[in-house]
């Protein structure tokens, strides 16, 4: 199983170097990686997936992230319910005479058509990894040119998630 964690994270230079480095030290793979501003001023939200399925590395992960300065909070979300998603834009050969097809295989997904050229199109679909490798899936006969994923971003279903966040705050302050 893959682990989700989503990190609260102070907006500041070095911080994602920080993280990568932490998980390059402990041999530990990133998956997908997506970093965002939130609702709070001068704070990010980063989701991270790693392959590790190990319960004693997943926690040490979650605990040597939360040791780190500028990390405000890390919630690993992998048995919350949550909502998981990420966007794909994938380039397609589609001439005149294949153009109709491709729109249709995107409105079947609910996908857009974000560029028409001459002889490409651009189309952009959010969803579960699995929608996005079922509409790749299908694009392939018509020829995909390239492929940009961004990584999954993760959102606890129902209440937000109890952090702990102030104390941590406090705690990594001390280390600069």
């Amino acid at each position: 199983m893959k682990q989700t964690l989503v990190a609260l994270v102070e907006d500041k230079p070095g911080v994602l170097n920080r993280i990568a480095s932490l998980f390059r030290r402990r041999n530990f793979n990133i998956e997908s990686l997506a970093v965002g501003h939130c609702e709070r001023p001068g704070v990010s939200r980063m989701t991270i997936v790693t392959d590790e399925e190990e319960m004693l590395r997943r926690n040490v992960i979650r605990s040597n992230l939360l040791k780190l300065i500028n990390v405000i909070d890390v919630q690993d979300v992998t048995d919350v319910p949550c909502v998981i998603r990420e966007t794909a834009l994938i380039k397609v050969r589609a001439d005149a005479t294949q153009r109709g097809q491709v729109m249709d295989v995107a409105e079947m997904y609910r996908a857009r058509i974000v560029d028409v050229a001459t002889e490409t199109l651009i189309v952009e679909v959010t969803g579960d990894s699995s929608k996005i490798e079922a509409i790749i899936g299908v694009l392939e006969p018509f020829g995909i040119l390239e492929i940009m994923r961004t990584g999954k971003i993760a959102m606890t279903r129902g209440q937000v998630l109890p952090r702990n966040g102030a104390s941590n705050a406090a705690h990594n302050g001390s280390k600069r």
